[in-house]
């Protein structure tokens, strides 16, 4: 049986495997079109590869897919975290999990990951040619009893069974649309949003552990740690925002407002802090002593923005800036004006419509003996693993489903 996988990227290499594991007598082969196989694996956490997460409760790993939970419930059932956890460590990469519950290679490389992939693939004889661009797919026919690609410098492969683990390729999407699949339009996930304000103009790398961003037009709101950049404002409660928002903020052209709750407290009871504040402190001068763990630059500065002088004691604070200083904390509004890719992070939501999919082995309704698993479908994840660990567990799926003689 001849098993043709075109991708050569994590969901790929993992069918590859697991179809030569479970069905010897396959002959399994990656066909990649870029130089290099396993390109995001490489870049990944920045250059350590988050490999999975720490969650392990398939209802709980769901929520982390803005796109696709409902669909990835029943494989994760048959394959996720721990299991990825397991199979890397069986094959002798040691891992370790970080407070954020995120999974990384002990070794803090991406290389370590690559090689085990690498490895296993030579160990089951799978065959992987490189700069094999597809130029047609033709589905089997009368004539024909197999799947035949043909690649740009014209060689043809045929296969019995064939895979699509082309990553957000627009031209293997032409293909699948040619062939009646519905292909949900592409837009970016996991992207920072680009910002000019005097209030954090002067601030890049500074941070805050939990923040709440809302945009109140889309009723949107997510939190976590926030990041100041030289372009506007980052970190995991931007990049799951954007994932969130994702298909909504692409026809408004990224242009909205936000608004920032740095210190994730009610107004009310922050005024009413602040308030307390002023009799505690009524001597002390307002902009050496930094409240509600924000950091002394970024206070100073919301601290101008509230209409304070530096020169201010907490005793010289009058009710109207005290107000203002309380809406700066939980509720200052920034304009969006665009978008930035996150350097480690690029996310595509949209893809086959997951309608067209059968999840019980990641095959196509139309086509059976056609395969589909990675960032060709419509699922996409937030940042923290779980990108990769839809591309683990639809790989591995999918090689079941490959591997099987029916």
């Amino acid at each position: 049986m001849q098993i043709i996988i075109v991708g050569g990227g994590a969901a790929g290499f993992f069918a590859a495997i697991r179809c030569a594991e479970l069905n010897p007598d396959a002959q399994v082969t990656i066909l990649e079109r870029g130089k290099e196989v396993l390109g995001k694996v490489k870049i990944s956490g920045g250059g350590r590869c988050n490999v999975t997460h720490a969650c392990y409760t398939p209802r709980e790993l769901v929520k982390f897919y803005p796109r696709g939970a409902k669909e990835l419930l029943g494989p994760f059932n048959r394959f996720a975290c721990g299991d990825t956890q397991g199979w890397y460590e069986d094959r002798g990469v040691a891992l370790k999990t970080e407070n954020d519950g995120r999974i990384f290679p002990v070794s803090n490389r991406s290389q370590s990951i690559i090689d085990c992939l690498m490895d296993s693939i030579k160990k089951q004889g799978i065959r992987l040619l490189t700069q094999k661009n597809v130029k047609t797919l033709q589905p089997p026919s009368a004539e024909n009893a197999q799947w035949k690609i043909e690649c740009q410098k014209g060689e043809i492969f045929l296969g019995d069974k064939i895979m699509i683990a082309s990553g957000s390729n627009s031209r293997i999407w032409d293909h699948l649309k040619d062939l009646g699949h519905q292909i949900v339009a592409p837009v970016p996930s996991l992207f920072t949003f680009n910002i000019k304000d005097n209030r954090i103009k002067d601030l890049p790398g500074l941070s805050v552990p939990m923040a709440q961003i809302t945009i109140p037009q889309l009723k949107l709101q997510t939190e976590g740690p926030l990041l100041i950049t030289h372009w506007g404002l980052s970190g995991p409660a931007i990049l799951k925002l954007s994932a969130w928002g994702a298909r909504v903020l692409a026809p408004i052209q990224y242009q909205f407002r936000i608004r920032v709750n740095w210190i994730s407290s009610g107004t009310e009871e922050t005024l009413q802090s602040l308030r307390e504040n002023k009799l505690e402190f009524s001597k002390r001068k307002i902009y050496k002593h930094p409240q509600f763990g924000v950091p002394s630059r970024l206070w100073q500065s919301l601290l101008q923005a509230a209409g304070v002088s530096p020169h201010n004691n907490w005793a010289d604070l009058n009710k109207k800036q005290l107000n203002k200083l309380a809406l700066q904390l939980t509720q200052a509004e920034f304009e969006v004006q665009g978008k930035s890719t996150n350097k480690e992070e690029f996310v595509t939501a949209g893809g086959v419509d997951l309608k067209e999919i059968d999840f019980k082995y990641f095959s196509s309704k139309r086509y059976p003996s056609l395969f589909m698993a990675g960032e060709v479908l419509n699922i996409d994840a937030l940042t923290g693993g779980f990108n990769f660990q839809a591309a683990w567990t639809g790989g591995w799926i999918a090689g079941e489903g490959m591997a099987s003689q029916a």
